[in-house]
């Protein structure tokens, strides 16, 4: 689930393949990710999801931005325990972790891979092997 969708703004689910981009919602102080032609619509990521932004990357600086130095990214979440702060976060190819909120708006990237959904996951089925035991002794 993503930190924004709990701020009274419609949501869905990231798509496979699906360019977005980096926003700032009506009514919050949240940024995240939409889709261009939905941009009032925050798209959610889950924890794994793998995405490439076109160009590298950017956050917001105290009074210049920061260049992160990368365009692929893993999203995560964290600081799950501390139920006041945002948790959805990016973690680069090149090791920084960047909250989403903290990403320069209007930064274009693109689903790459998303992770395994694990309703959809397949069980392995237990064998059980009959083992033949002697007959006791008596």
């Amino acid at each position: 689930m993503c930190d924004y969708s709990l701020h009274a703004v419609a949501s869905r689910p990231a798509e496979a393949s699906e360019s977005l981009v980096s926003t700032k919602f009506l009514g919050t102080h949240t940024r995240g990710f939409a889709s261009c032609a939905e941009p009032t619509v925050a798209v959610c990521l889950r924890p794994g999801t793998e995405i490439a932004f076109e160009q590298n990357a950017y956050a917001e600086g105290t009074i210049f931005r920061k260049k992160i130095g990368a365009k692929l990214a893993r999203f995560r979440q964290l600081d799950l325990d501390k139920p006041a702060q945002h948790h959805d976060a990016l973690e680069f190819s090149n090791g920084k972790i960047v909250k989403v909120t903290d990403l320069v708006l209007g930064q274009r990237v693109r689903i790459v891979q998303l992770p395994a959904d694990p309703a959809t996951k397949r069980t392995t089925t237990e064998r059980t092997v009959e083992v033949e035991r002697p007959a006791p002794v008596t």
